[in-house]
């Protein structure tokens, strides 16, 4: 076998050799011929809620199952089922909790190929049975019809299982907690079928119960009351007085006010670094600015100086000088005393003084 020009592979005789063009050609290799890499199978995803016992689907499932063939307990245990294991479990539902899918998790795994049907009480029997519910009828069969682990759902079922609606649902066991179930009676409502041999028990969640999701409302029913009134619902909605109303309308305003000043804390918490290197950046300039208005020599000591002389001035003003130009010692001390007429001053005051000095004793003549 050689490759011609083409690359495909041609097949020659072992007997007869190879012509001279032919030992020219350059012999390419074989190309290896790799397989297609089957990508693993995925499950089936689930895309579509679980039947109700009336539609086609889940009739279709029922009418094909063989329910002449019985199984029994070890035969479902060890996989040796010649068809599906039809298991029944069923409850109230609601408020639908892990509690519940958890339960029905493990109705589901009890043996290797499970069919699940659960039933769902109906609100008139519940009511008269146990008691007022939280969701109608219809919210808790779609909640139930919702979960993963759920292959068909029975509405309205009955309180006690009779031979009638088991062999009508095809019900190979039922599944429930062991701890016997009276609701108010001594008998155990499912006393019969543990003693046909028809009862897997599972195992309750402890902690979580639609009980427990009730009481935790009711414990906090402020809470939940002020919550609905702040998204708008109406105090006629709530069932709550005008009273009740405003005091929680009230309480809500309260708490807002006092959530924004958290909110103004944390922010003012989270912006007080950048404060603070601010401030080391800006201080030298504050206390350079201060220094030079109320420092010792700043502007402001010098303006009050300022002040203070113009003040000083326009309050005691200087004296005016004395005729003569006389000097400041001459102003400030007073006069010497002189005769009462004073010639020293002039030429020939002695002669003057000497002439008349006796005037005054001498009396005049008469004539």
């Amino acid at each position: 076998m050689y490759c011609n020009e083409g690359g495909t592979h041609e097949s020659v005789s072992v007997g007869r050799k190879r012509s001279h063009a032919e030992s020219l050609l350059p012999i390419k290799p074989m190309k290896e011929h790799v397989l297609p890499i089957t990508p693993p199978l995925k499950k089936p995803t689930i895309c579509k809620p679980a039947p109700f016992d009336y539609d086609e689907e889940a009739i279709r499932e029922r009418e094909a199952c063989n329910y002449s063939q019985k199984i029994t307990l070890e035969m479902a245990r060890a996989g040796k089922a010649p068809r599906a294991v039809r298991v029944y479990a069923d409850g109230i539902y609601d408020l639908f909790h892990q509690g519940h899918a958890r339960q029905l998790m493990q109705a589901k795994n009890l043996f290797p190929n499970v069919y699940l049907i659960v039933g769902v009480n109906s609100d008139a029997m519940t009511h008269e049975r146990k008691g007022r519910t939280v969701m109608t009828e219809d919210e808790r069969y779609e909640a139930v019809r919702h979960c993963r682990y759920v292959d068909e759902v029975i509405t309205a079922c009955p309180w006690t299982l009779d031979d009638e609606f088991l062999e009508k649902h095809k019900i190979d066991f039922v599944a429930h907690d062991d701890i016997p179930y009276t609701t108010g009676s001594a008998t155990d409502v499912y006393a019969h079928i543990k003693a046909r041999g028809m009862f897997v028990s599972t195992e309750r969640t402890e902690g979580v119960s639609t009980s427990d999701v009730v009481s935790r409302i009711v414990k906090d029913y402020d809470v939940y009351v002020r919550r609905n009134l702040a998204r708008g619902y109406s105090a006629k909605e709530l069932n709550v007085s005008y009273i009740n109303e405003k005091k929680y309308r009230l309480q809500n305003k309260i708490d807002d006010l006092k959530k924004k000043g958290k909110e103004m804390f944390e922010d003012i918490e989270g912006k007080r670094t950048d404060l603070i290197m601010k401030w080391e950046e800006k201080s030298r300039e504050f206390i350079d600015a201060f220094l030079m208005l109320f420092g010792r020599d700043g502007r402001l000591t010098q303006y009050l100086t300022e002040k203070k002389d113009s003040v000083m001035m326009a309050l005691s003003p200087p004296s005016s000088p004395k005729a003569g130009s006389q000097s400041s010692e001459d102003c400030s001390s007073p006069p010497a005393k002189t005769s009462r007429f004073d010639f020293s001053g002039r030429a020939g005051a002695s002669l003057v003084d000497d002439d008349y000095s006796d005037d005054d004793d001498e009396e005049p003549e008469s004539h």
